[in-house]
């Protein structure tokens, strides 16, 4: 699954990343996506009796190019739209689109860098003395969430705090929360 959809996101997240979007209008674009994910994701109940559906390699590679794009415009990784997608989509239970989620993160985020590099040089990244930092917050709360999600927390509370995590960013953005 992850190949397909990378496939299709790699090159968008590039293309993304070397656009220029105003900032006004971007902020209200990315807040709006994720209210409307939040929303889906508490009105959304999972019947235990449903079986999960099996994604075509055109609608994987369609998803991974239009969250590509997404992703590069707005300088995410784009998990925070994938993660939402793949559970309503009923592609994959909370805990495993939350490890595919990962990897895209990590592999968009590196297109996304690349087409910013290819729109303003390498100096438009940050330091190492910048950059160890956020590696290494990143790399913790990376841990601490896949221990939750793991072991801790059921699929309907991963739901219900990527809910609450979304709507607190969608706030943030619309400037409704400090």
């Amino acid at each position: 699954m992850l190949v397909w959809l990378v496939a299709g996101s790699i090159p968008a997240a590039i293309v993304g990343g070397a656009l220029v979007l105003p900032a006004v209008l971007l902020k209200r674009l990315l807040a709006w996506v994720l209210l409307f994910s939040a929303w889906r994701l508490t009105l959304f109940q999972p019947v235990p009796s449903v079986e999960l559906r099996v994604p075509s390699v055109f609608g994987l590679c369609g998803t991974g190019a239009a969250l590509g794009w997404l992703a590069g415009l707005t300088g995410t990784g784009g998990g925070m739209f994938l993660t939402p997608w793949m559970i309503l989509r009923r592609w994959l239970q909370p805990k495993d689109a939350a490890g595919v989620s990962a990897a895209f993160i990590l592999v968009n985020s590196l297109a996304g860098l690349s087409g910013l590099m290819l729109r303003e040089g390498p100096s438009a990244l940050p330091g190492w003395s910048e950059l160890w930092p956020m590696a290494l917050a990143v790399m913790a709360g990376g841990w601490f969430g896949a221990w939750c999600g793991s072991s801790r927390f059921e699929p309907l509370w991963i739901r219900r705090i990527l809910a609450g995590v979304l709507l607190l960013a969608s706030g943030k953005l619309l400037g409704i929360v400090a």
